[in-house]
């Protein structure tokens, strides 16, 4: 889908928001969720004619936001790292680069699995588990009823934990 500078202008104000509070659950600093989300809407207006997001532009946005957090965080962990070592104040046992390493294997498992949920469970799981809305606010955002919201929400967790059974013990953990 190509963007005229009137659709693009509408996108960002439908979107932006929602992508900045989005960044702010991985980066906890206000500032560097705005910069992110700038980024975002930056890619995606110079990648405008070379892109193909059909009418999903909310699930792209979504996902170069959440790669830009996670870039950024990588980077940030990078440099505390260095810093500490430098200071001699870093401590990295086996058991915590191994739990590390899980976790990001889950989180990378749980979001494949929302990205195969269908269209409209994806985008009502992320809007009430990502940008916090509840199922009315949900309902009116996207002009279906509540119940329908619940029986998305519902299908979505449903396969969510079926699909993560084995995981189970590391989220115990």
């Amino acid at each position: 889908m190509q963007f005229a500078k009137q659709h693009f202008e509408q996108v960002f104000k439908d979107h932006y928001k929602g992508m900045v509070f989005f960044a702010l659950r991985y980066v906890k600093d206000h500032d560097t969720a705005e910069e992110i989300a700038q980024e975002a809407f930056m890619a995606l207006w110079e990648k405008r004619t070379d892109i193909n997001i059909s009418n999903d532009v909310k699930s792209y946005l979504t996902a170069s936001v959440r790669n830009k957090c996670l870039n950024h965080l990588r980077d940030h962990k990078k440099f505390n790292r260095d810093l500490l070592e430098l200071e001699g104040l870093a401590v990295e046992t086996e058991n915590d680069s191994s739990q590390v390493y899980e976790m990001t294997e889950l989180k990378e498992k749980i979001e494949d699995l929302i990205s195969d949920l269908p269209v409209k469970c994806r985008e009502v799981f992320i809007l009430n588990r990502f940008e916090g809305l509840k199922y009315r606010e949900v309902s009116e955002k996207l002009g279906i009823s509540v119940k329908t919201v619940e029986t998305q929400m519902s299908k979505a967790l449903q396969y969510l934990r079926h699909n993560l059974k084995k995981y189970m013990m590391i989220l115990l953990l």
